[in-house]
């Protein structure tokens, strides 16, 4: 992973002192909370509903164990001993003490870590597919160009202060993992004809209030324009993008207000002024940060061992961990691995500081130090041997980390909600839990078989509840909290947004909900097809009509 050069740790370390200035401002009244809140948030300072929440950046959701390590030694020292993995991979903490928040930086900045543009109309931290670099279907690792992009990005001036917040991820594999068209800008890396590094690059996607797929811009970019790209399109929305309407600042309505084909040539008469500007990565550039990157020392191993398959065979628990919980490696007797943070009865992508040293001892000691964040919320160990996955079952099942539902119907992707964000309209948390309760049954869960469920407890859709399987969005409705229900999402190459199934339901409704839709796919689907490929036969009426019946 990319480590910090005397440059990146000088900058951070001065970021903090000036940080803590400003914070001892503000508490001696020097600043009006007007004057700090563009600053705060520039830190990865939110105000929440019982207290503030810090917004640690993690880049790419790439982490070493000596990162989580000390973000442990964070939660328990300044926290409630936890921390929330969000959907754009970062690491939440939802109860600092506001004074505490300079020597909270001070420590993340000693493992190179920070909380800078978390949060903010800025770009925000990149994001890419959690298998990057792993993945048998990877045509080309992003991560090199995603460091570059976020050096890019980081501080840069002239988009300090856009219209609202802007988003970007990357992805290099033939199926897309890292939801790219949902984002403001989405990068497909490729190779072209003659076997070069490209780029489809996608604009305007978004989810929140006005949700909307993104469209290709441009098919073909040749990797050395990428920033100059980027910032032609962010220079035109930072032109026209609207200022006067927060819900309305997107790019994705810019887009949609000019037309594709009248943004592209907006961009491409910019992109005029750029494209063989100083932000033209040189190959030595990229060869540069792409030596961060390297394959791991992997040793030369047979694609099967005798004690896995023996431990499949003789334990059914360990095997249907593997099933659900192990991936597919490119390195021949290696795999991937998921630790789920999805137990039953828990607040989904929550980890305690305990957890987390646990996660950093197994990364040391199976996983070359290394272990990445998923915008799913779970945690990853990517270099796994096929002869030590037994022995991480063991050590993860013991720390509660083990349970075998990825992909599953308890994999609940969902934001913290009403229990802790001031914008929420509802409480998500809760809901998650009584459908973990619900579906208690793992066996049954194997049956249903793969499905996404996503719950937002507000509009700006932090749960990615359009693009669920099944898509769970709180609403106010008279002072107390309402469910929405919509179905059809997806992520991938194929991506599409769910489709309301009609009026909203009361919380204590909402397993019950969920049961109904589940029973009308049970019934309705055919071998091999999967939960939403029967939304997308039968249509939305047969589960509208079940769930309404009285």
């Amino acid at each position: 992973m990319y480590k910090y050069d005397k440059i990146d740790q000088t900058i951070i370390n001065e970021r903090v002192d000036q940080y803590r200035d400003q914070i001892r401002r503000y508490l001696a009244k020097e600043l009006t909370d007007d004057e700090f809140r563009p600053l705060r948030l520039q830190n990865g300072l939110y105000i929440q509903r019982h207290a503030p929440m810090l917004r640690i950046a993690v880049p790419y959701g790439l982490l070493s164990s000596t990162q989580l390590r000390k973000l442990g030694d964070i939660t328990k020292k300044y926290d409630k001993g936890y921390g929330h993995f969000s959907t754009r991979q970062n690491l939440q903490l939802n109860w600092p003490k506001l004074e505490d928040t300079p020597d909270i930086l001070a420590e993340l900045a000693t493992v190179e870590m920070h909380a800078v543009q978390t949060s903010g109309n800025c770009i925000r931290n990149i994001t890419t597919d959690q298998f990057a670099g792993v993945a048998p279907d990877e045509i080309i690792d992003p991560r090199a160009v995603a460091e570059i992009m976020r050096q890019w990005s980081t501080f840069h001036p002239e988009f300090a202060l856009l219209p609202r917040k802007f988003k970007i991820a990357v992805s290099g594999t033939r199926q897309d993992r890292a939801i790219v068209q949902v984002h403001d800008i989405g990068l497909e890396f490729y190779k072209d004809t003659l076997g070069k590094m490209a780029i489809k690059v996608w604009v305007g996607g978004g989810l929140g209030r006005t949700p909307i797929l993104g469209t290709v811009i441009r098919e073909h970019l040749e990797w050395q324009y990428i920033l100059t790209y980027c910032e032609a399109i962010i220079r035109v929305y930072n032109l026209h993008g609207r200022r006067d309407n927060a819900f309305k600042a997107r790019i994705k309505i810019l887009v949609k207000a000019l037309g594709i084909d009248e943004f592209r040539r907006q961009v491409d008469a910019e992109w005029v002024h750029l494209k063989d500007g100083p932000n033209t990565i040189t190959e030595a550039e990229l060869a540069r940060v792409a030596k961060h990157f390297e394959p791991m020392p992997y040793e030369s191993l047979p694609d099967t061992d005798a004690s896995f398959d023996a431990a499949i065979s003789n334990n059914p628990a360990f095997a249907a961990w593997t099933k659900r919980c192990v991936h597919p490696h490119k390195q021949p007797g290696y795999r991937a691995v998921t630790l789920s943070l999805k137990p039953h009865g828990h607040p989904p992508g929550d980890i305690t500081c305990e957890q987390m040293h646990v996660v950093a001892n197994l990364a040391d000691q199976y996983s070359f130090g290394e272990l990445r964040s998923s915008h799913e919320q779970n945690l990853i160990l990517a270099d796994v041997k096929l002869s030590d996955l037994y022995a991480v079952w063991e050590k993860a099942r013991a720390a509660g980390l083990a349970t075998p539902n990825i992909g599953l119907l308890t994999d609940i992707i969902c934001c913290p909600g009403g229990d802790f964000c001031s914008l929420a309209n509802a409480k998500s948390i809760p809901i998650a839990e009584a459908i973990q309760t619900q579906f208690d049954n793992l066996d049954y869960l194997h049956d249903i078989g793969d499905i996404e469920l996503n719950i937002s407890g507000c509009m700006n859709a932090c749960g990615h509840h359009h693009v669920g399987h099944i898509g769970i969005l709180g609403v106010d409705k008279d002072g107390s909290e309402w469910y929405q229900v919509t179905i059809g999402g997806k992520q991938g190459n194929d991506a599409s947004l769910g489709t309301v199934i009609g009026p909203s339901f009361s919380a204590n409704e909402m397993p019950g909900v969920v049961q109904k839709l589940i029973d009308v796919y049970i019934q309705q689907r055919t071998d091999e097809e999967r939960f939403i490929d029967t939304v997308r036969r039968i249509g939305v009426d047969p589960f509208k009509t079940h769930v309404y019946a009285k």
